[in-house]
């Protein structure tokens, strides 16, 4: 089921005090939750501790999208996370998202970030270009 709201309705902040309780919940209400540590509220929370740049989109007092963000500011930011509330997807949450965080960045600033296999079609309709040259070197 979809819930389709005015885009006005949405409220997008920099600085919103998140908890790792709504963080989790709607990483599990979006596909994300599927490929990021949601059973582990202690490794969640350092996350959310540590990235320098969170975008969050809220209808009412509901989290409903976050762009999660390590940056300098100045040359690049790395888009970490990207998760909308799967009922909200559809209706520009997550461009916006991406928008709100470039706002926040020089204007020469790249960001970069590493699709999700089910999100790999939408970022090329946002101007992302895909790069060959990404690797991981992955933890225990």
């Amino acid at each position: 089921m979809t819930v389709r709201v005015p885009a006005m309705e949405i409220q997008y902040r920099d600085d919103a005090e998140i908890t790792v309780e709504a963080a989790i919940d709607l990483y599990r209400r979006s596909t994300l939750g599927e490929r990021r540590p949601v059973d582990r509220p202690d490794r969640f929370a350092e996350m959310l501790k540590h990235a320098n740049l969170t975008i969050s989109a809220w209808h009412g007092g509901r989290l409903v999208g976050i762009a999660r963000s390590l940056s300098d500011f100045a040359y690049v930011a790395y888009l970490a996370d990207l998760a909308v509330d799967a009922e909200y997807q559809r209706q520009g949450i997550g461009k916006q998202l991406i928008r709100e965080t470039q706002r926040r960045v020089w204007p020469e600033s790249m960001i970069i970030l590493m699709a999700a296999p089910k999100a790999n079609d939408y970022y090329p309709k946002l101007g992302f270009e895909n790069n060959p040259r990404g690797w991981i070197l992955r933890g225990s």
